[in-house]
């Protein structure tokens, strides 16, 4: 006869702290705590940011989704690529707040063209890290922030300095497209 565990042994046993440095224990929630706990991270994931590779050195650095300055590596000091995930509750403090220009990208995870460009939207953060702030934003969670922007499709992506849109474009395009249109828009005066 099969003999069952309490549903705490099943978890785990380094499961609050993570056998890798820096890595925050609310990060992800364990199985075992219920589904309270995990929606709990993700709420708390939007103001913590994530763990980025700095692509001079390999250093592992936490870039937090809100920020006075720009991130940048604890070791060669280099600028780090700044990706986070914004809401109606939070996009204020991520991407109004920003010092930097942000690129948001409106989407939703049932389309087709905006999750063919997020990999050039990832890419073109990483290449122009400390110049830009990738913000992404989920419509179908935050329909507040996507109504004040009038997105009538998607992906919309804009383009932000100050708070005020200085760009916007709506569908996919390639990574050599975007990169010309945020270029642009990076050197043109704000609207």
């Amino acid at each position: 006869m099969k003999q069952f565990r309490p549903l705490h042994e099943h978890a785990p046993r380094n499961a609050r702290y993570p056998a890798e440095p820096g890595v925050s224990p609310h990060a992800e929630a364990p199985r075992w705590r219920g589904a309270w706990a995990s929606s709990l991270a993700r709420d708390n994931e939007a103001m913590e940011g994530g763990l980025v590779r700095c692509g001079h050195c390999g250093q592992r650095n936490r870039v937090p989704a809100a920020a006075a300055g720009t991130p940048r590596c604890g070791k060669c000091h280099q600028p780090l690529p700044w990706i986070a995930d914004a809401d109606d509750t939070t996009f204020g403090d991520i991407a109004d707040a920003a010092k930097i220009p942000v690129l948001v990208d409106l989407w939703a995870p049932w389309c087709g063209p905006c999750r063919m460009v997020s990999p050039a939207l990832e890419q073109l953060a990483r290449d122009l890290a400390g110049r830009v702030k990738l913000v992404k934003v989920n419509v179908d969670a935050s329909p507040r922030v996507s109504q004040r922007f009038g997105a009538q499709a998607i992906p919309t992506l804009l383009v932000l300095r100050g708070g005020q849109v200085a760009a916007r474009q709506t569908g996919a395009a390639p990574l050599p497209v975007l990169r010309t249109w945020v270029e642009n828009a990076l050197a043109g005066p704000a609207h």
